[in-house]
């Protein structure tokens, strides 16, 4: 609500273009619709537009399809070039490793860092889906009566039996794709929140023989006691995120965290939009697909 006030501040106060620096943006996550709920990350791109904003500048977004829902321009900069540099010279003996993605969903991700580290990769599968995913009958989605009604219906129509149910899925047991024995197991995800599915994933890389288990992402988000979780945790040797959201409280919590400055490369870009200078410089060996 503050930076919208701000953008709108700046709004009628004429400013010629207002650009808006957001490294995480917030309800990324949000950008399908599940059941019959809201696509919040349309409403943000909404809200950030009428308030004025001009261009946006991002890192990292949960889908790269978000860039759509806003009416003005989108630069959304990419974290990997940081996180490839940190694997050369901070994790030894890399060449060793291999490149994890942590759900069938992240495989895409994970292939970009494989090609550019010349790695395998392997996947996690069978690992369960978020919450709200789950059907939970909270009274508002009553079945059908079996009585029919004394009212007269506004329309009717000829059904045998009941209306048909969606076979539920049948989740299989976690498990991974891939040879990681013996091996470096490098999780790679665009944020982490919560600790438990990462903590599942190190935990199953090591019993499949794994060597040592990092996670790296861009945005660590790290609510509640995952900072705790992480740290306690045998099966996690490090943890890399970079600095898009306030990470100095949570170095005091989990020693196992380091951070990567991505700050040079959104000062590159704000010093282009300013001069009017080109931004492909900053998307080279970018591809479609990444």
């Amino acid at each position: 609500m503050e930076l919208l006030i701000v953008i709108y501040a700046c709004k009628t106060s004429s400013a010629r273009k207002i650009v808006a620096v957001i490294p995480y943006l917030p309800y990324s996550r949000q950008c399908k619709m599940r059941k019959r709920g809201c696509i919040t990350a349309k409403l943000v791109a909404k809200l950030l537009f009428n308030a004025g904003v001009n261009h946006l500048i991002t890192m990292d977004l949960h889908h790269k399809e978000i860039q759509a829902f806003f009416d003005c321009s989108v630069d959304n900069l990419r974290a990997s070039p940081f996180i490839v540099q940190y694997i050369l010279d901070n994790i030894p003996d890399y060449s060793n490793g291999i490149i994890v993605a942590k759900s069938p969903e992240s495989t895409r991700r994970a292939s970009s860092y494989a090609d550019r580290l010349q790695l395998d990769i392997a996947v996690i599968h069978g690992e369960e889906k978020v919450g709200e995913e789950e059907y939970t009958d909270d009274g508002r989605s009553s079945p059908p009566p079996l009585v029919a009604s004394t009212a007269a219906p506004i329309f009717s129509f000829d059904y045998p039996g009941n209306v048909p149910l969606t076979v539920p899925k049948i989740k299989p047991q976690i498990k991974v794709v891939g040879d990681v024995s013996g091996k470096i197991a490098m999780i790679v995800d665009d944020m982490i929140d919560e600790a438990r599915t990462y903590l599942d994933a190190a935990r199953l890389l090591k019993q499949e023989g794994a060597t040592k288990v990092y996670v790296l992402v861009t945005h660590g988000i790290l609510s509640g006691t995952a900072p705790e979780e992480l740290n306690h945790s045998d099966a996690v040797d490090e943890v890399v995120v970079c600095n898009t959201t306030p990470v100095k409280h949570k170095l005091e919590r989990c020693p196992k965290l380091k951070v990567i400055d991505v700050s040079i490369m959104i000062a590159e870009a704000i010093r282009r939009i300013h001069n009017g200078e080109s931004m492909a410089h900053l998307y080279q060996n970018i591809r479609g697909d990444d």
